[in-house]
């Protein structure tokens, strides 16, 4: 299998992987701390492009704290360098940004393909300790140490977080506390939604709520449960997010 090669876009503020000899029908974005390799077996013999997102792999990160919508706006700027509409799947953290792609600009977009994408009521956390409470407070106030305060969030924080970088970190507990219903409503093109069954990260019950609410603002949509299936579908089971992908295109159009 031959490595897709990058591709500057928007003005090099995006490095995006290509696939085929066509102008790309399909755009894949990649969930957090990915990039765009994860759909190297996904879409491979495809017309299609998957860009590292801001922060991640080869791009650059934001000069500012983004939100979901806010990655949505580079990407809309990358899509009319090539030719639109596009077929769009977004995995987990992609998924976020796709969905609010498809609702600011439903002419660039013929249809989504969502996989572990946590669309719905933001993430519950528990709250945290009341020692560390009491440190957080200590070093706002000057009295605990920057080097102290980054032992504590490092040993307290989840993996994403403790990974993150500079700006990325702050558009992590922006995106994470972000919730899309509005987006979801407004969408009016075809939407399937593949799970893992045994997703830990974003269950499968979300899948469900996000499809009650999708037929219910009127839109057409399907969900598929993947048997013995986590989180990671574009490496553990590139053949069903490639099955999708021709399903969408046979019901949208090439």
């Amino acid at each position: 299998m031959r490595a897709a090669p990058l591709r500057a876009l928007a003005g090099g503020a995006l490095m995006a992987r290509f696939f085929g000899d066509r102008p790309p029908g399909v755009m894949a974005l990649h969930g957090w701390g990915r990039e765009s390799a994860d759909f190297i077996e996904v879409l491979d013999g495809m017309a299609a492009v998957a860009p590292d997102l801001p922060g991640f792999g080869s791009s650059p990160p934001p000069d500012r704290v983004w939100g979901a919508d806010d990655y949505a706006l580079q990407i809309i700027g990358a899509i009319d360098e090539m030719r639109p509409p596009m077929l769009v799947l977004g995995h987990s953290f992609g998924g976020r940004v796709a969905v609010c792609l498809a609702a600011r600009r439903p002419d660039l977009v013929t249809g989504l393909i969502l996989t572990g994408a946590p669309l719905l009521g933001g993430v519950r956390r528990s709250r945290p300790r009341r020692a560390y409470r009491l440190i957080r407070w200590g070093h706002r106030r000057g009295l605990v140490s920057d080097e102290r305060m980054e032992m504590l969030r490092r040993r307290h924080g989840s993996s994403d977080y403790r990974t993150a970088r500079g700006v990325m970190r702050d558009v992590l507990v922006k995106v994470v506390n972000e919730s899309y219903e509005s987006q979801l409503d407004a969408l009016s093109l075809p939407v399937h939604l593949v799970w893992g069954a045994q997703d830990a990260e974003v269950p499968v019950e979300r899948a469900r709520q996000a499809y009650g609410r999708l037929r219910e603002s009127g839109c057409e949509v399907w969900l598929r449960e993947v048997d013995g299936v986590g989180h990671d579908l574009p490496l553990s089971r590139p053949d069903v997010l490639r099955e999708a992908i021709l399903l969408m295109q046979e019901a949208t159009g090439p």
